[in-house]
C-alpha cells in the first residue's frame, strides 16, 4: 500500500505551501510586510501543477474508481470528494485572478487576494480530512492486493517533489523555486 504513503506525503506537501501563503499573507496583514509575489506566483504555479494536474486526477482514476467498484457505500462520499476537485480547480482560478489584480493593481486587492487563499485552504483541509478520515480507512479494508498493487504502480509515477519521492525535473524546479524565493522561516531567500 505504497500509494496511501504518496497521498499522505503530497497532501503534507500542500498542506506545506498553504501554510506559506497564509503566512505571507498574515505578514503582510499583521507587520505590514511587503508582497512577496515572486514567492506567491510560486505557489500558485505549485497548486495548479502539482494537486490539480497531478494529485488529484490520480486519485479519482485509481483510488476512487477501484473503491467505488469493491465498495458501493462510498459513493456519496467519492461523488462528494470528486466535487470538491472541481470546486477546487475553479478556487485555483480565483485564487491565481486575485493575485494577477493584487500584484497589478496593489494594496487595494490584498484582501480579495488573502481570501481566496484562506477560502481555498479551507476547501483543501476539510478535503483532505475527508480522505485521511473516510476514505482511505475504507480504502483499507475493501481494496484487495490486486488493487493496491495496480493502484502503488500509477501513483507511483509523476509524484511530488515535496513529498521527498522522486518527481518530475519540472516540479522539482518549481518546488526549489518556492524554497529559494520564500524568506525566513519558510524557505532560503531574504527576509
Amino acid at each position: 500500500m505504497q500509494a496511501i504513503g504518496i497521498l499522505h506525503a503530497e497532501h503534507r506537501s500542500l498542506t506545506a505551501v498553504m501554510h506559506g501563503m497564509l503566512y505571507l499573507v498574515r505578514e503582510t496583514r499583521l507587520r505590514g510586510s511587503p508582497p512577496r509575489f515572486d514567492v506567491l506566483t510560486a505557489m500558485v504555479e505549485y497548486i495548479k501543477a502539482v494537486p490539480e494536474r497531478l494529485h488529484h486526477p490520480k486519485e479519482e482514476a485509481y483510488l476512487f474508481e477501484r473503491l467505488a467498484l469493491r465498495c458501493p457505500r462510498a459513493a456519496p462520499l467519492i461523488e462528494t470528494l470528486e466535487r470538491e476537485h472541481r470546486l477546487g480547480a475553479a478556487m485555483v482560478e480565483v485564487l491565481e485572478q486575485a493575485l494577477e489584480r493584487y500584484r497589478d493593481e496593489g494594496a487595494a486587492q490584498f484582501q480579495a487576494f488573502a481570501e481566496a487563499a484562506a477560502k481555498y485552504a479551507a476547501l483543501h483541509w476539510r478535503h483532505m480530512r475527508a480522505e485521511e478520515d473516510e476514505l482511505i480507512p475504507l480504502a483499507r479494508e475493501h481494496l484487495t492486493a490486486q488493487d493496491w498493487k495496480e493502484i502503488d504502480a500509477a501513483l507511483a509515477v509523476h509524484t511530488d517533489p515535496l513529498s521527498a519521492v522522486e518527481g518530475g525535473r519540472e516540479y522539482e524546479e518549481l518546488f526549489r523555486r518556492i524554497v529559494k524565493l520564500s524568506p525566513p522561516p519558510l524557505g532560503l531567500g531574504a527576509a
